[in-house]
């Protein structure tokens, strides 16, 4: 893979090209370079805590869920709690199960003022196969990154 400069680069081209409203579109693995090589980058995963006991977490993370289970109604309190985890300024890299709740929660944090927000494309379980099952097309899981499970 290449270094922070290029990761960001190709997340930003990809972004412009999907006309997404915020920084950057990264894979899984690019994510997880620029975890290990940017000190500055937060990985905030907005999944539920029954999602993350029940399938798995990644060390480090920021949990904070964008939805509450079991209503799955939106949290109200997502950016004030965003905003006490995390700095404005600091590279945002937001992932949920499939790249969905991740994607709208990188659009409130822009419009909220934080300006290197990123959605991790695929999630942690990926798309769904023909037989209907995740974490065997892609994802964070598919690609053999770290998780571990409490």
């Amino acid at each position: 893979m290449g270094n922070i400069t290029e990761i960001l680069q190709t997340a930003q081209q990809r972004a412009q090209e999907m006309g997404l409203p915020y920084q950057g579109a990264l894979t899984p693995v690019e994510t997880y370079e620029l975890m290990n090589s940017a000190p500055e980058a937060k990985l905030v995963d907005v999944r539920t805590s029954a999602e993350r006991i029940w399938v798995g977490q990644v060390p480090g993370a920021v949990e904070m869920e964008w939805m509450s289970y079991p209503s799955m109604k939106l949290n109200p309190h997502f950016l004030s709690q965003l905003e006490q985890e995390v700095s404005k300024e600091a590279l945002v890299l937001f992932i949920c199960r499939s790249g969905q709740r991740s994607h709208h929660a990188a659009i409130a944090a822009t419009k909220a003022g934080y300006s290197n927000c990123f959605n991790v494309l695929e999630g942690f379980e990926g798309d769904l196969s023909d037989e209907g099952h995740r974490s065997v097309l892609n994802g964070w899981r598919a690609h053999g990154l770290p998780w571990e499970q409490t």
